[in-house]
């Protein structure tokens, strides 16, 4: 057996986490030791996942791995598979490239907590968990990660519990997160009382023909324990809370990595098991329920203080970008979807990593306390503000690239498929890129420019290595905008196909022809149109901005201004409009900025108010109506 051979390394990027993990706690107590294999460890991760991309991604191989025998006499698959097509190798490298920046990141940013060998074991459990779960072949064995990397995310969202509301957090990150375990585990159980097998590909062969009630309330089961681990509406207040408590680097797996996992859960929960994207009423659930995640998180963050919270809550506005797209339940939308939960683990990756660098040398995320960090913090307010452009979808950075691409979808399904509704999508999703750019002029504002406060008059600029993570991640936002083209044939294109192969994830699990053999009908994998209407030039929009960048830069330098000051004006035609009043500095705080727009919708942000309790009894309770929805959906529709 050829230990090197590609065949090998989907377990090889999975297990090199784990084994880090058991490392680090054996030899650990080493800062050198345990810096170097966790470094190591995620670097081969990533390495192994890289090492997939011509076969999968390029040749269109489906690399199956089988630990334990494969189809018995009974025909019933049995031992753990991986399954590595296109779409899992797509959110394998998301995965592996954003975990290994984080690492470098922590290098500096943990340096002055206590029990960092226990943050990195849990960084790495939490890892190849997220791994596991996005390369597995086994329903019971996506579960069994979905445990690891929940428990390793509530324990590193308590691991400063010296910082208010740490505790809190994780408990109730504890609570709903369980009881989203708790409906993948029924869902699986269910699955497998039915069918007999808990291999993927064997299910999405026999799960179509045999719906009955138990398997439509499976369906909803793992519905909503993904939709937890997504934190898609109503189980947004989780990520806030984690968030804001979790270290920068942790906020950063749980927003880039763990709500990947969601997504993906819930692409093959509806593409490949239950195939029931071709329902009408399918595509809407999925479309409604991420334009409504989308418009309610983004006015969420328009009224938070917390320089955290509110990217957390901006967070789950893009993942419902990414979920509204899929479920447009075209070779667009699926393309459009995936290049945006690409780009939102960029670009949100890199603001919560500059938040952690303003933590790190203010010791504060409130927006009303802080200001004028970019004449201490120079190199973090560029990348804050790369981060904030892409998020924002200012060209030429990537979140314009693939918003661009999702309005274009969403459209397009408007015109096809006669429904109005789908041009609501297009609109809304406008209205909250406009918003989110609204949102982030005012952090902008409140944390990098104005008046300088006097207690971080002693700040100074993050280490190097803190430097470099978001430097790697800011250049990827520049990069992955400027050459779109690229990144749709080479990655986002082929995982959109790999959604429709549904016959050929089938047979690659259990044998050549067996779909055809099980299936009455046999998923066509038909050469999907990514046929774009309009297009546009990142090098165009690039040499635009920086025209429109100099023009500004030569009216500033040139304006002359008068040398009487307002102090020593004698003439009446120098002196302002003032009443009388001293001339002071006065900072516009968070609260100020878009009081007018908070206060013209009062009404609507007095009832989030009180609809977010912050109880955990209350999110609970959200956690069991939208069970019983989506129980109700799946029996009346399905």
């Amino acid at each position: 057996m050829n230990m090197l051979s590609l065949q090998h390394f989907p377990i090889y990027s999975i297990m090199v986490l784990f084994l880090g993990a058991f490392l680090i706690v054996v030899f650990g107590r080493s800062k050198v030791v345990r810096h170097s294999v966790a470094l190591l460890a995620t670097c081969a991760s990533m390495l192994f996942m890289m090492g997939l991309i011509k076969p999968v991604m390029l040749g269109g191989e489906i690399i199956s791995y089988w630990m334990g025998a494969r189809v018995p006499a009974g025909g019933y698959a049995i031992g753990i598979a991986l399954e590595v097509d296109a779409l899992s190798l797509f959110f394998g490298l998301l995965v592996s490239t954003v975990v290994f920046v984080a690492c470098i990141y922590s290098i500096q940013y943990m340096s002055h907590d206590d029990n960092v060998p226990q943050y990195y074991t849990l960084f790495l459990m939490l890892a190849g968990g997220v791994m596991g779960m996005v390369l597995t072949g086994d329903l019971f064995n996506m579960f069994i990660m979905v445990e690891i990397l929940t428990f390793a995310a509530v324990a590193l969202t308590a691991f400063r519990n010296t910082v208010t509301g740490a505790l809190e957090a994780a408990f109730k990150y504890l609570v709903v997160g369980s009881i989203g375990s708790t409906c993948i585990l029924a869902g699986t159980i269910v699955l497998y009382a039915q069918m007999h097998t808990l291999n993927l590909g064997q299910l999405a062969a026999l799960i179509p023909g045999n719906l009955t009630t138990s398997t439509k309330l499976a369906f909803a089961l793992l519905f909503i324990g993904f939709c937890t681990k997504a934190f898609l509406v109503p189980f947004h207040p989780l990520a806030a809370d984690a968030h804001g408590a979790a270290p920068a680097s942790i906020s950063v797996l749980i927003s880039g990595v763990l709500t990947k996992s969601g997504i993906y859960g819930i692409i093959r929960l509806t593409y490949f098991l239950f195939q029931s994207m071709g329902l009408g009423t399918m595509q809407f659930w999925l479309v409604f329920l991420g334009s409504v995640s989308m418009f309610v998180c983004v006015t969420m963050a328009l009224a938070q203080h917390d320089f955290k919270r509110l990217l957390a809550f901006h967070s789950i506005s893009q993942i419902g970008y990414v979920l509204a797209a899929v479920g447009l339940s075209t070779a667009l939308g699926i393309s459009a979807g995936v290049y945006h939960a690409m780009n939102h683990t960029i670009f949100k990756g890199l603001l919560f990593l500059a938040a952690g660098a303003v933590l790190h040398e203010t010791g504060t995320t409130d927006l009303g306390k802080l200001g004028g960090l970019s004449k201490k913090m120079p190199v973090t307010t560029v990348m804050f503000l790369v981060g904030a452009a892409a998020i924002s979808g200012i060209p030429p950075f990537n979140g314009f690239a693939s918003k661009w691409m999702i309005y274009q979808a969403s459209y397009q399904k408007a015109v096809e498929s006669n429904n109005i509704g789908f041009l609501a999508v297009t609109i809304c999703a406008l209205v909250t890129s406009t918003l989110t750019l609204a949102s982030f002029v005012k952090v902008t504002q409140s944390v990098f420019f104005g008046q300088l406060p006097k207690e971080y008059e002693n700040v100074k600029e993050v280490p190097f290595g803190m430097r470099l993570a978001m430097g790697i991640l800011a250049a990827l936002c520049i990069v992955t905008g400027l050459v779109p083209n690229y990144v749709t044939r080479f990655l986002t294109e082929p995982a959109a196909k790999a959604v429709y192969h549904v016959g050929a994830y089938i047979n690659s699990a259990m044998g050549a022809g067996y779909a055809e053999s099980v299936m009455q009908t046999v998923p066509v994998a038909a050469e999907p149109s990514f046929v774009q209407h309009g297009v546009w030039s990142p090098v165009s929009w690039l040499c635009l901005l920086m025209i429109a960048l100099l023009a500004l830069t030569v009216v500033a330098t040139s304006a002359k201004y008068d040398k009487v000051s307002l102090g020593e004006a004698t003439d009446t035609k120098y002196q302002l409009f003032y009443g009388g009043e001293k001339n002071f500095y006065s900072q516009v705080g968070s609260d100020d900025l878009f009081w007018g727009f908070k206060h013209n919708w009062r009404h609507y942000f007095s009832f989030m108010h009180e609809l977010h309790s912050g109880v955990v009894n209350d999110y609970a309770l959200w956690a069991v109506v939208a069970l019983a929805l989506a129980t109700l959906y799946a029996l009346v529709v399905l």
